[in-house]
């Protein structure tokens, strides 16, 4: 447990260090996306790949796909909660579907994979993925179309869902990393050292770099400028509550390995998502209300994490 605590502490220290050197002007808005696309395109393919290959044999392939019913399940349970929240405890108009998104949906790559990795060991990585697949999926879709009907002129938005697009959303090189993986898996053949050693090299980039784009946005987010008020606490109740309850009680009606089960408590526990201010200001809702929830929700989390481990580990 000590370690798993340490191992933390050392995730969120290099979050406070990509904050520091966002203020110090080494890093800019601009350096988050460079980060991101080196992460998404590059470090976290390779790093699916290896882990699956080194970890996985081919008798637990159809064990990983079993438990995607839980992830499934919990986050439209939670969708539906969080239509009954808005309306009992009157979120403000023009904010509600942005609301239900970062109730629902967590930060599964960006903050969720570094922290199971210092948490549970690159086991965990696959059923990471799995949440990372059907969280990413009711984003990108779901997730999208309520955040466009905060917009106040919502008669002339127009949210696209041309299935090439939404494709391209979800089968992203993270995931594709994990199918090639799979199959490399089921050939039983051996990884070329060449492989191992070039993707290990771009694997270990992932979660610094993951933990660096997190201070950035934090920093640009502005601190000075988070506000609290009872929509945000509805959030945080969404993110750190009701998703990991819901996941930790179909556990009892699914049976699956425990830590597949600790993985989804904690994936579902996650902070908000970080694509939901720069998605708030495209559609024109609450982009405030977006980057508050996002900033308080890392924070909180440092003083969460330690809280929701006692309870599952």
């Amino acid at each position: 447990m000590l370690q798993a605590y340490l191992n933390i502490f050392a995730i969120f220290a290099l979050m406070f260090l990509g904050y520091y050197l966002s203020y110090k002007q080494w890093f800019s808005n601009r350096t988050a996306d460079v980060f991101s696309k080196v992460v998404l395109n590059l470090a976290l393919p390779f790093n699916m790949f290896l882990n699956i290959t080194a970890n996985f044999s081919r008798s637990e392939f159809l064990s990983l796909f079993s438990g995607m019913i839980i992830p499934l399940l919990s986050i439209v349970a939670t969708f539906g909660i969080s239509l009954i929240y808005r309306k009992l405890a009157k979120v403000t108009p023009g904010r509600q579907g942005t609301f239900s998104t970062m109730f629902t949906c967590s930060n599964t790559i960006f903050i969720g994979l570094p922290i199971n990795l210092a948490i549970f060991g690159e086991k965990a990585i696959p059923y990471v993925l799995l949440y990372y697949i059907v969280n990413t999926t009711f984003f990108w879709t779901i997730g999208i179309y309520e955040i466009a009907q905060d917009n106040p002129d919502i008669q002339h938005a127009q949210v696209s869902f041309h299935p090439l697009v939404l494709l391209k959303k979800v089968f992203t090189p993270a995931l594709m990393g994990f199918l090639i993986g799979l199959a490399w898996v089921m050939t039983t053949l051996p990884t070329p050292s060449f492989i191992q050693n070039f993707g290990g090299y771009l694997a270990d980039l992932t979660t610094p770099l993951s933990m660096f784009i997190i201070g950035i946005i934090v920093y640009f987010s502005g601190l000075k400028n988070l506000r609290m008020n009872r929509d945000i606490v509805g959030v945080l109740l969404g993110r750190f509550v009701i998703s990991p309850l819901i996941v930790w009680a179909l556990g009892f009606v699914f049976p699956v390995p425990p830590l597949m089960l600790s993985v989804f408590i904690i994936q579902s526990s996650m902070p908000v998502q970080n694509s939901v201010p720069i998605l708030a200001r495209n559609y024109h809702a609450d982009e405030e209300f977006g980057a508050s929830s996002l900033g308080y929700s890392v924070l909180l989390y440092m003083l969460y994490i330690p809280l929701l481990l006692k309870l599952i580990l």
